[in-house]
């Protein structure tokens, strides 16, 4: 389960901190997060996906870590990604 390539580019051009930026903390924490409803989504219909249950920790731990490194490098853009993204914290 992974996004289409327009809704990637869509939260690309949303969380971008510059023009050519793809790969910031920022875009991959939002695409994460994209990722993380869909499959949150998708085990409310299929309660017994157990391979998809783990995706969902694997991606959830892959966000953790990021969130992580941006609040120890720039706490306000961590605050301000927090806020924008609803995200609890």
């Amino acid at each position: 389960m992974s996004l289409d390539k327009g809704t990637k580019e869509e939260i690309t051009k949303k969380f971008q901190l510059h023009e050519k930026d793809t790969g910031s903390a920022d875009v991959q924490i939002a695409i994460l997060t994209e990722r993380i409803t869909e499959l949150t989504e998708h085990l409310e219909a299929a309660p017994e996906d157990h391979s998809s249950r783990l995706a969902l920790l694997r991606l959830v731990g892959q966000r953790r870590k990021l969130l992580d490194y941006l609040n120890s490098t720039d706490t306000k853009r961590y605050q301000s990604l927090i806020a924008r993204l609803n995200l609890r914290k």
